[in-house]
Formats: structure tokens, C-alpha cells, sequence
């Protein structure tokens, strides 16, 4: 055989490099493969990322996305008590007329026309539809759809109720009635959207509110003349903090309806999961109630949670209402409190989720239409979002174990 030339040599070269690389991509397969096995497994070992619900959004990122066709949930669901949704409607209709309204848009690119537009044209389609499948078929014809982004970017939401709670009050102090709910002091400083910004110095500098301990603590609001109303129960002036409202029976005989007045910035911090967070009670059985009763059984550590919640709400005397952020009459089960400064407030919304019943631990499907007409302490991102369930301790007993995670969803007419 002739011995090989240059070309020949350059052939069996060919032929070794790729037999050599062959050899190490079998190798570097096999170990990727232990490793992925290794990795999956110790993966499957790792504890669950704890959802972050008040995350906030990132610098420009938008709370809303349009949803896809096979996105869009089915809207034939909610077809029963269309008086209370088109009352509350009219109620959202009437904000928008307010020249004031407009300076909260636009928000995401959603204008104040689209929105006015929006509420109009829903309200029209709810008096015309006769079947439920109707009403799907109209609203898909007529809106657009977007969802929530959600806490985790995938439109996972937590919905959790408030309410209006029923207490006892004195309109003045007495040894039984020592727990005051206070009027907005004059030093609190507010935002273009009614936003806290902090207590305004005499010079007009700005600084942070004082926190619950220092207001509570250092008495810093006694002997202004801003007390409101006197109530019994500690925790059950706390528990009217964190609903924002409230019906007291007096001792006079009359009632008194108290709403929001404003906040302080202090940053809102959740009671039972401080709770939670320390062993003191179950995950499995934080409500309201259970709260509640563990200060009975444990007055002694009032101080040390409470005031874990260093943001202080202040309260007025309402009529008509209860009312929500919008200055608008709120609605049982048809009134949302969302982060204002991300969902374009009065909006129609669609909620899917599931809600508390009569018994303990027990949930049933809530798919719904409602208005965007609140806000609260605790309702801060895409992530959040509370429903309003109504007056009294039934109300109360519900709002206090609702947290079931759901969408999102808000109706825009098409353009």
C-alpha cells in the first residue's frame, strides 16, 4: 500500500478528533445526567418558596397583561342580583363625573374616558342579557380582558374580605369605654391621590409618621380634641384599624357610622401572621376569631403584636355609607379594595376565587363581577386584593377567614 500523502494524514486526523470527541460528548452526557438526576432530586428536598403576595412591581413593570381568547374566563357565572351591581355602577359613574377623577388617569395607558366608557356599556349589557350565556357571549364581544400580573408574574392573587364590624361606643370617655378611634390630626400630609407622606413639620418639612407604639405610648394625640368615639375593647378598636369602618351602637341609644379617614406611611403589618410567624397559633386556624381569642386568653402580649403594626388609621363620622376610597357607597360582595396606585380605580372587574361559608374551614367557589372602589392598608401590589363583605358579626366572622388564591380580571371596552 502506498504510503498515505498529506491529504491522507489530514483524513486520519479527521477520523481520531471526532472519534476522541464522540468519546467525551458520551462522557459529558452521562455526568450531565447524574448531575440533572442529583439536582431534580435535591430540589424535590427543598421547602416551598413562601408566596410574596406584597411584592411590589418592578420600576415600569404594568399590573395588567391582555389576556389571550384561551385566557379568558368564562363570565356566565354571575348573572343573579343585577340591582346591587347596577346600583353600584351608577355609584362608580358618579365618581367619574367628578372633574377630580381625572387626575388619577391614566394608569397602565387606561384612560378616564375608556374607564367611564367601560362602566357605561357593562351596565348596558347587564340589563339586556336574559340568559347567562348571553352575558358571556356579549361581554367577550364588547371588552377587552386583562388579568392581573399577580405577585408572581403568572397572575396568582390573594384575596382575603374586610367588613364593616357592629361595636358598642360612648361619645364620651368613661372608665368602660377608654379605647378612642381619632379624628385625622392636621399634621398628617397627604399625596396628589390621597397617599400618606408623613407628619409636615412647622418649617413645612416632611418626616415619618410617628408609629401605633409612639401614638398609643407617648399619648401624642391626647388633648388635641381629636378623639371621635370611645370604645370598650382594645382589640376591638384594632379590629375597626383594619376594616376602616364600622357601625357602633351608643350609649345614648343612636348609631354612629365611622369610616376612613386616613393613614399614616407606616408600612401595614399583619397580626395573625406575626401569630403565625411566632407558634402562637396554626396556620391551619388563623381567623379573626382565633385572634382575637388568643388576647383574651394572653392580654399580656396586646403590646408586643400590636404594635408589630406600626401604621395608625384615623377615622370620621359618616352617613349613607359605609364608603370606600372613592368616597362611594361600598357594596357586599360586589365592592374590591385594590392598590390604586397600580389598577385603574372604578374599573369592572371579575374576580375567581373561593370565599368563606357558614362553617369552619369551609369554601365555596366565588366567580363574580365587581367594582374597583376601595383600598386599604394591607392592599399594596398586584398580589393583593380584598372583598368587601358586608356589616356585622356574620360579615366579620367571614371576613375573618377569607385567604384563597385566585385571578384577577378587568373588563375595558374595546376601542
Amino acid at each position: 500500500m502506498a504510503p498515505f500523502d498529506g491529504q491522507g494524514e489530514a483524513y486520519v486526523m479527521a477520523i481520531r478528533i471526532a472519534t476522541i470527541m464522540a468519546f467525551l460528548v458520551s462522557i459529558l452526557a452521562i455526568f450531565s445526567c447524574g448531575c440533572r438526576r442529583a439536582r431534580e432530586y435535591h430540589e424535590s428536598e427543598l421547602p416551598a418558596v413562601k408566596p410574596d403576595y406584597g411584592r411590589p412591581l418592578p420600576p415600569g413593570a404594568p399590573a395588567l397583561r391582555l389576556c389571550a381568547p384561551g385566557e379568558i374566563p368564562d363570565f356566565s357565572a354571575d348573572l343573579g342580583d343585577k340591582t346591587a351591581l347596577i346600583e353600584a355602577i351608577g355609584h362608580n359613574l358618579a365618581y367619574m363625573a367628578k372633574p377630580s377623577s381625572k387626575a388619577h388617569f391614566p394608569v397602565q395607558g387606561i384612560t378616564h374616558e375608556r374607564v367611564t366608557r367601560s362602566l357605561e356599556e357593562f351596565r348596558r349589557i347587564l340589563k339586556e342579557a336574559k340568559t347567562p350565556e348571553e352575558l358571556n357571549r356579549m361581554v367577550r364581544e364588547k371588552f377587552d380582558v386583562y388579568m392581573s400580573v399577580g405577585w408572581d408574574g403568572s397572575g396568582t392573587v390573594l384575596f382575603t374580605g374586610y367588613c364593616s364590624p357592629v361595636f358598642e361606643a360612648s361619645r364620651t370617655k368613661t372608665g368602660e369605654f377608654a379605647h378612642p378611634l381619632y379624628k385625622l390630626p392636621p399634621d398628617l400630609a397627604k399625596g396628589p391621590n390621597g397617599e400618606p407622606l408623613g407628619r409636615r413639620r412647622a418649617d413645612g418639612s416632611l418626616e415619618p409618621y410617628p408609629t401605633r407604639m409612639e401614638i398609643e405610648k407617648g399619648r401624642l394625640l391626647e388633648g388635641k380634641g381629636l378623639e371621635l368615639i370611645w370604645l370598650k375593647d382594645r382589640f376591638e378598636a384594632y379590629i375597626v384599624h383594619v376594616q376602616g369602618s364600622a357601625l357602633l351602637k351608643l350609649t345614648d341609644g343612636t348609631e354612629m357610622l365611622v369610616g376612613y379617614a386616613g393613614k399614616t406611611d407606616r408600612k401595614y403589618v399583619s397580626v395573625g401572621e406575626e401569630l403565625v410567624r411566632d407558634g402562637k397559633i396554626s396556620r391551619s386556624e388563623k381567623s379573626l376569631k382565633t385572634i382575637w381569642e388568643y388576647f383574651k386568653m394572653h392580654p399580656e402580649e396586646m403590646d408586643k403584636y400590636l404594635y408589630r403594626n406600626e401604621s395608625y388609621v384615623f377615622f370620621q363620622e359618616t352617613s349613607g355609607g359605609p364608603y370606600g376610597s372613592l368616597n362611594v357607597p361600598v357594596t357586599a360582595w360586589r365592592t374590591l379594595a385594590t392598590d390604586k396606585q397600580v389598577f385603574p380605580r372604578a374599573s369592572v372587574c371579575f374576580v375567581d376565587t373561593r370565599v368563606p361559608v357558614g362553617y369552619r374551614n369551609v369554601t365555596r367557589p366565588f366567580r363574580q363581577f365587581m367594582l374597583d372602589q376601595d383600598t386599604g392598608g394591607a392592599i399594596r401590589s398586584a398580589g393583593r386584593a380584598d372583598i368587601y363583605m358586608g356589616v356585622g358579626n356574620d360579615a366579620m366572622d367571614l371576613a375573618g377567614r377569607a385567604q384563597s388564591e385566585g385571578r384577577l380580571y378587568y373588563l375595558l371596552v374595546r376601542e
